[in-house]
Order: structure tokens, then C-alpha cells, then sequence
């Protein structure tokens, strides 16, 4: 059982690397697609009772933020994984231009983001934290965070 937390800017490519790498071997917990913490709430609870692996694909950008998935997730001895999407502003708002319709983030959304983004920290209860960059076409390179010794 594994609860991963994608951590990001919008545009940095967090959804298309859920697409590519974990649709099926995990549920994705999306607030713009879910609209409500109350619905949210049900589907993390459904996962952690039927102890199904998820991913929770939101910008989480703050530590806040991630211990509400973080500390229940512990307490049904789920093993937490951090994704940090590491991106740079101007490369996400470009791909935001590139978006249509109700995809596209206002600018302000993006930048409110960005000055409270906190890299994840193993003192938050990560078993594994890791890096990832968005490369040519949506190609994603993947680097596992150790801790120091």
C-alpha cells in the first residue's frame, strides 16, 4: 500500500506523469476534479480502508498541506512517497499557455503557488522522497532523494 503526494507547480507536469506511470496501479485523488475537501475526504478514506495505493495529484505546496494526507496515511501503515515536481516558474507558465479551456491556470494561481512552495522534507514522514524533471515532450527524469548520513 503506498500513498505517493505529487508536489508542484501547476503546469509542471504532475497529471501527465500520473497518466504515464501509475493509472493502473493507483487511484488518483484530484481536487480539481473531485471540487470539494468533502469529497476528497471520502475517496482518501475509501482508499485507506480498502488499503488501495493512491496518488494525490494536487500542488500540496505547503507542509500543511501534505499532513492531511501524510498523517492518516501513517496511521493505516500506508508507505508515503513525496514526488517533487522541480520546475521552473517560466517553463510551467509556458505550459499553462499551452493548455485550453478550464485547464488553463490564471497566472496568479500559479504564482501564489510558487512563493509557497516548501521542498518536501523527511522530517514531514516521507518513507522515500523523489525528484522529478519534465524534459523535451513531457519526458520525466527520475531521481530518488537520499538521506544524508
Amino acid at each position: 500500500m503506498e500513498a505517493i503526494i505529487f508536489i508542484g507547480l501547476q503546469g509542471a507536469g504532475k497529471s501527465t506523469f500520473y497518466r504515464e506511470r501509475l493509472l493502473n496501479t493507483h487511484m488518483r485523488i484530484n481536487l480539481d476534479m473531485l471540487k470539494t475537501r468533502h469529497r476528497e475526504q471520502i475517496f482518501l478514506k475509501a482508499c485507506l480502508e480498502a488499503k488501495q495505493s493512491f496518488v494525490i495529484d494536487n500542488t500540496n505546496p505547503t507542509l500543511e498541506e501534505r499532513s492531511r494526507y501524510i498523517l492518516p496515511a501513517k496511521k493505516n501503515r500506508f508507505r508515503v512517497v513525496a514526488y517533487y515536481f522541480d520546475s521552473h516558474l517560466e517553463e510551467c507558465k509556458q505550459r499553462n499557455n499551452e493548455r485550453t479551456g478550464k485547464e488553463i491556470i490564471p497566472l496568479v494561481g500559479i504564482l501564489s503557488t510558487y512563493k509557497r512552495l516548501v521542498l518536501p522534507t523527511w522530517e514531514e514522514g516521507f518513507d522515500a522522497i523523489y525528484s522529478i524533471k519534465t524534459v523535451n515532450n513531457y519526458s520525466f527524469i527520475v531521481k530518488e532523494c537520499f538521506r544524508e548520513i
